[in-house]
């Protein structure tokens, strides 16, 4: 392993080469993930699949996501970090080649298990990134751009995935990812800091995290609040096009804009991190959660007025993902603080709480889906934003101790 300097790569310029490279590995994972949301047509026609055994790889996707994140950030923490994180870059890209040759569902499935057991472990290792590529006054700048490549990939990614899958066929939306992360992993061998932070305490004990009361709320917290949104998001393009009636050629145009919405809601909520320190920025998203609430309810009334729908989806997508750096400044706040040895687990604990949601959304979602209809996928959601209330006013007397 090479011993660089721990500060070669930070600059009082943020947006300099590692940072933006950081930034596109978000968005090359978030792409991966959900392209399936976009294309879930495409892929159901062509496997000769129902729509919701494609809706269920979101599920499934999730479900391998979560444990494999603090488990693989955990293990990840006793190994060099550049070859650790370039091996998993690696495990993603065969996982993507495999899924633009799959000949059937099983090897699909197969092929997206493998891209989710190693894909938050990728995030948590990003994050780690931070003191060695950006400066500490770039802190919650640096935790909300790594998130919003994510929003990054709805913008750009998922209707450009669409847009390919639509032209010329799915399969070439996968190459197309492929090709792209080959080019990034080029890009990382000659850019990303080469020192590494070790662990110093066993792997097991890196676990006693967990039974931080402030931990377990701030999971729950994200856990409901992205439950809340997967519910309807699995099924956003059926939805655009049965709810709201937007043609199938426009509903590219629609994911644009939802995604549009989405990175807003990333990089605003990089400044509502800045409100304060530890459990203190996500106890500000309460009120938030309410407003969610009331929006996912109306969203059953979205097939009688369309226009209105629309604006309601635009509208959720500024909500979905407010609560990511102030529950990411949480986690590593109380790991510096109280749990030093758990750092790299707690960086990856907001990927992990996510796809719990995510795959308990997409869950409850394909049930009612099956069982009621797209039209009742809102109110469903509406249940697990009020649970985020919940959980964030049980947070609120932590706030002090923390913050002191």
């Amino acid at each position: 392993m090479t011993n660089t300097p721990a500060n070669t790569a930070r600059t009082d310029r943020f947006f300099n080469l590692p940072v933006t490279i950081l930034i596109f590995a978000s968005f090359m994972l978030g792409m991966s993930e959900f392209v399936v949301v976009g294309i879930l047509p495409d892929i159901a026609s062509g496997l000769k699949v129902s729509e919701v055994t494609v809706g269920n790889l979101v599920a499934i996707f999730a479900f391998v996501y979560a444990p494999c994140t603090p488990l693989g950030s955990a293990l990840s923490a006793r190994f060099p970090r550049f070859l650790t994180y370039l091996t998993l870059m690696g495990v993603f890209l065969v996982g993507n080649i495999l899924c633009a040759f799959a000949p059937n569902y099983p090897v699909l499935l197969i092929a997206r298990l493998l891209i989710a057991s190693v894909s938050g472990t990728l995030v948590a290792i990003s994050m780690t990134f931070a003191p060695d590529v950006t400066t500490d006054k770039y802190r919650t700048k640096f935790i909300a751009w790594v998130f919003s490549g994510f929003s990054i990939a709805s913008v750009v990614g998922v209707p450009a995935g669409t847009w390919v899958a639509n032209t010329f066929g799915w399969r070439v939306t996968f190459a197309l990812v492929s090709v792209l992360t080959a080019v990034l992993m080029a890009l990382m061998a000659v850019s990303l800091p080469r020192n590494s932070y070790p662990a110093k305490i066993g792997f097991l004990r890196q676990f006693r995290l967990f039974f931080d009361r402030r931990i377990q709320l701030g999971v729950a917290d994200v856990v409901f609040g992205a439950a809340a949104s997967y519910v309807f998001y699995t099924y956003l393009s059926p939805i655009i096009r049965d709810e709201i009636g937007v043609p199938e050629r426009y509903i590219s145009v629609g994911l644009v804009v939802y995604g549009c919405a989405c990175l807003w809601s990333n990089l605003y909520g990089g400044k509502l991190a800045d409100r304060g320190r530890g459990v203190e920025p996500l106890t500000h998203i309460r009120p938030i959660y309410c407003v969610q609430a009331v929006c996912l309810c109306l969203l059953a009334f979205a097939s009688l007025v369309p226009a209105g729908g629309a604006l309601l989806l635009v509208a959720l997508g500024m909500l979905m993902y407010l609560q990511n750096s102030a529950s990411q400044v949480l986690y590593m706040d109380v790991a510096y603080q109280s749990h030093p040895g758990s750092v790299n687990l707690a960086a990856s604990l907001n990927s992990m709480s996510f796809n719990i949601g995510i795959a308990i959304g997409s869950a409850v979602g394909g049930l009612v889906n099956d069982a009621f209809g797209l039209m009742w996928l809102g109110p469903f959601g509406a249940i697990f934003a009020l649970l985020a209330v919940g959980t964030t006013t049980l947070l609120r007397p932590y706030v002090s101790p923390v913050g002191e």
